[in-house]
């Protein structure tokens, strides 16, 4: 654990996890790191400096937090994720194996995403100027995103929709609209299929 880390009461930190690395041209403990109370941390995990992370935050093993996220309470993050830096994660947000977060994202409250998704946020990679135009997506409040789905960048998914598995993503989303396929097309609506009434 790095200098000017904080950790709340009850937290369990795994073999071999590191907190508070510092990011490129910053130096141990520059920058501050807090993670709230009840924190579980599995082994081989690191968690960058600048992090701001609520209470009961979990990870699975060697999962990868960049700087400067703003976390919520009750996020977990599965083994071998990476969550870039600058991201935005609301509270209840549930992230599974194996998924990739680039920067300037977006998770709004109870969100979901299933296991090896990936989010874009470089429209034209290696492009001139491609660092100024990075836009990571936006997912709503209670969107769930399936398995081996990818997002292209800066689309939104709206509240409560539903992306079905290995769907690629290259419109908005509506709230409520089940999409499925390549690319992703609406299909129907959550409130029709009965597991979500």
């Amino acid at each position: 654990m790095y200098p000017r880390v904080t950790v709340g009461d009850g937290a369990r930190i795994g073999a071999f996890a590191i907190i508070g690395e510092p990011p490129r041209g910053k130096q141990p403990g520059e920058i501050e790191t807090h993670i709230g109370a009840r924190a579980v941390i599995r082994s081989h995990t690191v968690v960058y400096a600048g992090n701001r992370i609520g209470d009961d935050f979990q990870t699975g093993h060697g999962a990868l937090v960049r700087e400067d996220n703003h976390i919520g309470n009750n996020v977990s993050i599965g083994s071998h994720s990476i969550v870039e830096h600058h991201v935005q994660i609301g509270d209840g947000v549930r992230i599974h194996s194996n998924v990739f977060v680039p920067e300037f994202s977006v998770l709004e409250a109870d969100c979901w995403l299933g296991p090896n998704v990936v989010v874009t946020n470089a429209l034209y990679p290696r492009s001139k100027n491609v660092k100024e135009n990075l836009r990571g997506a936006t997912i709503k409040r209670g969107a769930k995103i399936g398995a081996n789905v990818t997002l292209l960048p800066g689309i939104v998914v709206g509240e409560n929709a539903l992306v079905g598995a290995g769907a690629v993503v290259v419109h908005d989303v509506p709230a409520g609209a089940v999409v499925v396929g390549n690319p992703a097309r609406v299909v129907k609506r959550i409130a029709e299929i009965e597991a979500y009434r």
